[in-house]
């Protein structure tokens, strides 16, 4: 969950609960894909990012061509910033105070932030609060699958915009829903071949959703601790530079690991800004897992294990082993629906109804992905969440 105190997240809750009829929840939907009817609200676009063009020009195509939807996106978080600092103070800290921390960051990430403020138009400080947001404000849902015949299968909904702006009117999140026309699926090549594929948002360069074609794949669902991502953030700007950004491991993962072990190896082992669920499906039967990591250690792997039963592994936002909280358990259904769905039914096309399904698909969420990792294909699209639906 984000980082707000208990207090704010029970008055908020206590006002939005209003806007809403129940039942928050609903059966197991079946029978949803192809994606179709009110829950599906397009399907995502492709682009081509080329690795061996210099950073500042890799992003320059796409975020050419989004431009006026990042820059609309960036007009409502600096509104909703005045909205708590009206004197503009906070947006003017943002413009003059983050662009130094460009050039802290590894190579090639200032140089493609910098890239994509040019693109833009928007100042570079900007530029980097668009990156920094997902190191603390997701909320998601991720399943790895394994089928009777050993294939495995990769599916995520990504949540994102909690606490920030809710439109009373239309009962949804404000940035959730200026994320939507944001997201994009990108093809990852050097030398003309696919290095590997992700969805994502125009604008942030990061990965929290990707395939390494025929090797692995991977998302990345935040996890809350006290010791958290605004703490990392807090030391990497004081000078304490020992830990990797979430979002960069996962890309560098993506763009550089060989095979799942060692995808798994580093993101159990890297220390990082702020603690983390990786979810991790390979090429083989048994690969498939829940990394749960605190800032500096792997806590816990969960691994799929057919001799136990476990065909699967299901990750929202709280720790596999704790019960999650009583106002946001999505694991319950989650869980429900796959094993109704059973081992031998297990598709992408079944799993995308289990993702489907309310709360997994509640008011947060941006987008549906899909992966399979033996043909190498990635498939996204954009999501709605029609009333009566939780708005988390």
């Amino acid at each position: 969950m984000a980082r707000l105190s208990f207090v704010v997240f029970v008055s908020l809750i206590s006002v939005v609960s209003t806007q809403f009829i129940p039942p928050y929840t609903e059966d197991c939907r079946a029978d949803m894909y192809p994606p179709k009817g009110p829950t599906f609200k397009g399907r995502v676009t492709w682009y081509t990012v080329d690795l061996d063009l210099h950073p500042s020009k890799r992003w320059m195509p796409l975020i050419t061509d989004k431009k006026a939807e990042l820059v609309s996106m960036m007009q409502t978080i600096k509104d909703l910033a005045n909205a708590f600092v009206p004197s503009g103070k906070l947006v003017e800290m943002v413009d003059k105070a983050l662009p130094f921390l460009v050039e802290t960051l590894p190579y090639p990430f200032g140089d493609e932030l910098r890239g994509v403020a040019a693109a833009s138009g928007l100042p570079l400080g900007e530029v980097v609060l668009f990156n920094i947001f997902y190191e603390v404000f997701t909320v998601c849902t991720s399943i790895v699958a394994e089928d009777p015949k050993g294939n495995l299968f990769h599916g995520r909904n990504l949540d994102f915009g909690l606490f920030m702006g809710w439109d009373m009117k239309n009962r949804s999140w404000i940035v959730a829903e200026q994320l939507k026309p944001l997201v994009v699926n990108v093809d990852f090549r050097r030398n003309n071949q696919t290095v590997f594929k992700s969805t994502t948002f125009a604008g942030y360069i990061g990965m929290l959703t990707g395939i390494k074609p025929n090797v692995f794949t991977l998302t990345m669902n935040e996890r809350f601790s006290l010791d958290g991502g605004y703490i990392g953030i807090l030391e990497w700007i004081l000078g304490q530079r020992k830990g990797m950004w979430m979002s960069f491991l996962t890309r560098s993962v993506l763009e550089n690991a060989t095979s799942y072990e060692v995808a798994k190896t580093r993101l159990a082992q890297t220390e990082l800004l702020a603690p983390a669920y990786f979810i991790l499906g390979g090429n083989q039967t048994g690969q498939g897992c829940i990394i749960t990591r605190s800032r500096l250690l792997s806590l816990d792997i969960l691994e799929i294990d057919l001799k136990l039963g476990r065909w699967y592994v299901l990750e929202t936002n709280y720790d596999h082993w704790k019960a999650p909280l009583f106002l946001d358990d999505r694991r319950t259904p989650g869980m429900t629906c796959m094993n109704k769905t059973t081992q031998t039914n297990i598709t992408l096309k079944t799993m995308y109804s289990v993702l489907s399904t309310k709360p997994v698909l509640n008011k947060l969420t941006t987008y549906t992905t899909l992966m399979d990792v033996s043909t190498g294909n990635l498939e996204s699209y954009i999501r709605d969440c029609p009333n009566p639906c939780m708005p988390w």
